[in-house]
């Protein structure tokens, strides 16, 4: 099965996949409202529009397992994401990222290695993984990298299909 075929659903409750995104890059993000790192939705939601006609996506995906971050309703996470960082791309309904219950998307994201060449468990809230057109993870960065780091921006450059 592609990672384009993995059922998700949104947070809305809405059935979808990846092969909605099929043409276009594609950054998965696992999000948490009551982290340190969360912050990093502005410069994610910045991210989403500025490479948006270029062919870019970004998926936030609410993840609840890193001492309890993310404990809201999917209403709540929903107004808080709009109401405090403007967010505007598509969020998925909260899912389990690492453990017995990880999700199949994470099951296939967490095959791809880090720079340092550690692939495996995500580490914590905000790890980011780049698909490039047709759904081949390409890059993986850690939760402290930041979504407007250099290396991030090149990598998404790279793989823009426009």
């Amino acid at each position: 099965m592609s990672i384009t075929d993995i059922p998700l659903t949104t947070l809305a409750g809405q059935p979808t996949s990846l092969a909605d995104y099929a043409d276009r890059a594609v950054l998965v993000v696992n999000v948490a409202s009551k982290c340190g790192l969360t912050p990093q939705y502005s410069a994610l939601e910045k991210l989403a529009q500025d490479y948006a006609d270029r062919g870019l996506t970004v998926i936030g995906v609410p993840c609840n397992q890193f001492m309890g971050q993310e404990p809201g309703t999917p209403e709540e996470i929903q107004t808080f994401c709009s109401t405090n960082y403007g967010v505007t791309f598509p969020l998925l309904a909260k899912t389990e990222v690492n453990g017995d219950g990880r999700d199949a998307l994470y099951t296939e994201l967490t095959k791809t290695a880090d720079a340092d060449g550690t692939a495996g468990d995500v580490q914590w809230n905000f790890e980011k993984f780049l698909i490039a057109p047709g759904g081949t993870v390409v890059n993986r960065f850690r939760p402290t990298t930041v979504p407007d780091a250099p290396e991030v921006i090149a990598a998404i450059e790279a793989v823009l299909p426009s």
